[in-house]
């Protein structure tokens, strides 16, 4: 019975079946294609997301006005001199001699420009404890973080001699320097862990060096071969750092997955007594079909993140797509002419004491266990796990979120967070003030230079600023910058209240009255507001289009509605409990520093539709594989309670093994020390943890059970619907599957 022909339909099927009887062809033409991917995408260059096009609304404008006019901004540095016990004030000589050595310091480093003194430029703070003096690296702005070292020494150099003042720098130069310094190696570091993280796991699951190998290769050219892509597609679509990261996150996690279903079920078979052919026929057919399924589903919920216009989440969405779409082609072609080519070399370098481990019928006596307690009462199964899960999930409802600031992304770990706050506390608003750029047909017209001291009386007389508001001219480009400290400083809810003050009644009232001055309001607090306010535009379509398009491609591939409905519920249900998760831990501080974490009131504003996106895709893998199990089953004429059980039961090492990989994968980010990565790595960790387990081995067969026949419920007028179930071992033609009662169903 094991090795008869087997009827070969469907996609999976025939590319698994051409690759295997054209094996070095397969492998050939991957390699090929892996190379000529890396080398056109090198030779073809990366283009990198303009600033411009990172946000629309008014930040958009202001980057553009700024480009268009050819100018580079410099990185701006400040240095604060405090009196340490409020004992110096500002006009005492000992103050002036030390902000006097500062200017001079720093100014024959001769890396730095436009030196200016808060003598000249009013920056001292109210109570006279504190004073600004600020200047400008020279050179790339994007590169200063490479040459402010000998300015950092030099203001060193200064507080040695002043012991009574407190005297510090911060700015975009000293600050790129400090987190290169202190998390450069960070993200390399979780990059280079994750392979090893994944071949270890796939060690223990497979118990033979060559088997755990296979996988984590496959994965590895598949990310070479899409980061050539991504060069390419990068002339059309600009890309960014964090579309890499992301895209080797997500290529590693998919890549190791489908091997891993596809590889798990052809071992299966053969321990089951076939030949290595029809083994690996029965794969194809089978776990090939699934990795085809999830895949497209996947592609689908990647997708979705091209919806919401903004530059870096379109960098993300195309970067993940193209890296499943390359591990999935990967799956179901090179991968069984690998196969075929080693044979039983598969379970070469077999580890001694894994090997009774790695044997046997596949089935996890654990799960059986559970399996038998969900079965027997799956009403009370659903209540419990449901209810837990919409428990863990109810912090959700009051979410906040925000870009952090730099005292929330970092703690107290760095002198510069200290010196931010300082700065803040001073002068609030100072080190990240707003800035409106001001272009006019000639800025130095009377009507213009008018509406700009207004500007600037009443940015402080309505109450958005406590000064100094400081006007920068570019006459030749005929632009003006006007910088605006926030009240508010780092508190971005009362600063974003300021930034509504300028922008709704300020700039009307004064700039706005000039006939042809453009004065968009940019900024840090101006680029949060504006993210959050394209992001909230960008969740409705975003959701829809993901949930739409899953649910299409569940329906047309299981034929059943039923099928895609409780897909969707069960999935949203886990991306729930992520985000409840998250801000229990991050936003309220619940348990966070059990992950070596802490509560800083806010969830990263990019995180929830990033989660929502890559978890609904990613969550589909186990879904679709398991589900095809059951159906499998059913079809090969169990009653519906045996097939749940046969298939959790069966999948449940391969899902344990995918699922542990992506936990320690994405647990790695959780170890950095940004506060965002944390978010992201622990919201990814929670998200798959909980879909593994609860959902799939108690809420889905528990739900199913319930369901009975229901399960393949397909209404009459939906039977004009393409049939994408083609996929079958030889087993699911031979008997006639028959429902609990015996009667004949059409699965």
């Amino acid at each position: 019975m094991g090795n008869r022909d087997t009827r070969v339909r469907g996609l999976a099927a025939r590319a698994g079946g051409w690759s295997a009887r054209h094996r070095w062809a397969a492998v050939g033409i991957w390699v090929l294609f892996v190379v000529l991917a890396m080398g056109i995408g090198s030779a073809a260059g990366t283009v990198e997301v303009r600033e411009s096009d990172q946000l629309k609304g008014e930040t958009h404008t202001a980057a553009r006005i700024i480009e268009d006019a050819g100018i580079e901004e410099p990185a701006s540095e400040t240095v604060l001199v405090q009196s340490r016990d409020g004992s110096l004030k500002a006009t005492d000589p000992a103050f002036r001699d030390a902000v006097a050595a500062v200017v001079k310091a720093v100014d024959a480093t001769g890396e730095v420009t436009e030196v200016a003194s808060p003598y000249d430029t009013g920056t001292i703070a109210k109570d006279g404890h504190s004073a600004l003096v600020q200047f400008d690296m020279r050179g790339d702005s994007d590169t200063a973080g490479e040459r402010v070292e000998p300015v950092l020494k030099a203001v060193e150099g200064v507080q040695k001699d002043h012991a009574s003042l407190r005297i510090e720098e911060i700015g975009g130069a000293s600050m790129m320097k400090t987190f290169d310094d202190a998390f450069g190696d960070d993200f390399k570091q979780a990059e280079y862990s994750a392979v090893p993280v994944a071949l270890g796991i796939l060690l223990i699951a497979f118990g033979a060096l060559v088997a755990a190998l296979v996988p984590v290769a496959l994965a590895i050219t598949a990310i070479m071969a899409t980061t050539g892509l991504m060069s390419i597609v990068s002339h059309f679509q600009p890309m960014d750092d964090t579309a890499s990261s992301v895209m080797l996150l997500v290529g590693l996690a998919v890549g190791v997955d489908y091997c891993l279903f596809y590889l798990r079920r052809e071992r299966e078979e053969r321990a089951a007594g076939r030949d290595p052919e029809t083994a690996l026929q029965i794969a194809a057919a089978t776990s090939g079909r699934a990795v085809i399924v999830s895949g497209v589903t996947v592609c689908v919920a990647m997708a979705g993140m091209l919806f919401t216009g903004l530059a870096t989440f379109e960098a993300m969405g195309l970067a993940s797509l193209m890296v499943v779409a390359v591990a999935m082609i990967g799956s179901v072609t090179v991968l069984p002419a690998l196969l075929s080519l080693l044979g039983e070399r598969v379970e070469k370098g077999r580890i001694p004491f894994l090997r009774r481990r790695t044997q046997g019928s596949g089935e996890s006596r654990f799960w059986s266990a559970v399996l038998k307690g969900v079965l027997a009462r799956p009403l009370v199964s659903v209540l419990v796990a449901a209810g837990a899960l919409l428990a863990v999930a109810s912090p959700a409802i009051g979410m906040k979120t925000q870009n952090l600031t730099l005292d929330q992304e970092f703690g107290d770990s760095l002198p510069i967070v200290q010196t931010y706050n300082r700065v803040n506390e001073a002068f609030p608003g100072g080190s990240e003030p707003a800035e409106v750029i001001v272009k006019a047909d000639d800025i130095n017209a009377a009507d213009v230079k008018a509406a700009l001291e207004n500007f600037k009386e009443q940015a402080v007389s309505s109450g958005a600023s406590r000064g100094p508001v400081e006007i920068k001219l570019h006459d030749a480009q005929n632009i003006a910058y006007v910088y605006v400290p926030l009240v508010g400083g780092s508190d971005l809810d009362k600063a974003g209240e300021s930034l509504t003050t300028l922008r709704n009644e300020v700039r009307p009232a004064t700039l706005g009255k000039v006939d042809g001055v453009e004065a968009p309001i940019t900024g840090q607090v101006a680029g949060s507001q504006d993210f959050n306010d394209q992001l909230a535009g960008a969740v409705a379509p975003v959701f829809a289009f993901v949930v739409v398009f899953a649910f299409a491609l569940m329906l047309l591939s299981f034929r059943s509605l039923t099928v895609a409905i409780t897909s969707i519920v069960l999935n949203l249900l886990s991306v729930g409990a992520a985000y409840g998760i998250l801000v229990a831990v991050f936003q309220h501080g619940w348990g966070a520093s059990l992950v070596g974490a802490e509560g800083v009131g806010a969830i990263i504003t990019w995180l929830p539709l990033f989660l929502f996106v890559i978890l609904f895709g990613l969550s589909m893998d186990y879904h679709v594989f398991v589900v095809s199990r059951i159906r499998e089953a059913r079809l090969r004429g169990r009653t519906t309670n045996d097939a749940i059980k046969h298939g959790v039961v069966t999948t449940a090492g391969v899902v344990t093994s995918a699922a542990v990989i992506m936990v320690a994968v994405f647990a790695i980010f959780g170890t950095l020390s940004m506060q965002s990565m944390k978010q992201m790595g622990v919201g990814l960790a929670a998200a798959v943890l909980i879909d593994a387990t609860i959902i799939r081995g108690v809420l889905l067969p528990a739900v199913m059970a319930l369901l009975g026949e229901r399960n393949w419920y397909l209404p009459k007028w939906l039977h004009w619907l393409p049939d994408l179930t083609h996929d079958e071992s030889p087993e699911a033609i031979a008997p006639v599957a028959r429902d609990d009662e015996g009667k004949r169903v059409g699965v």
